[in-house]
């Protein structure tokens, strides 16, 4: 599975290099604690890129950039502490 002449193990690195600067930067911006490891930042991260990618196609401005990544993963950081309290 090549994509774009990119090799799979490529993809992944600098999804992954991306994710974690999307996170640091999503996690220095939100106020209050925000405990979690680098794989957690970086899941985040990347998670963010893809709710950002979602909310710009929604709003009919096509792909993730930088910043809706960013937006994405700081309500991604917002809304998981508030549905771990209201689990049983």
């Amino acid at each position: 599975m090549e994509t774009a002449g990119m090799s799979l193990v490529t993809m992944l690195i600098i999804m992954a290099i991306a994710g974690g600067i999307i996170g640091i930067i999503a996690r220095a911006l939100m106020p209050g604690p925000n405990p979690m490891g680098m794989g957690m930042t970086i899941v985040l991260g990347i998670a963010g890129s893809i709710l950002g990618g979602l909310i710009g196609r929604l709003l009919g401005l096509g792909s993730a950039g930088w910043i809706l990544s960013i937006i994405g993963a700081m309500l991604l950081l917002w809304l998981v502490p508030r549905f771990r309290r209201a689990a049983p």
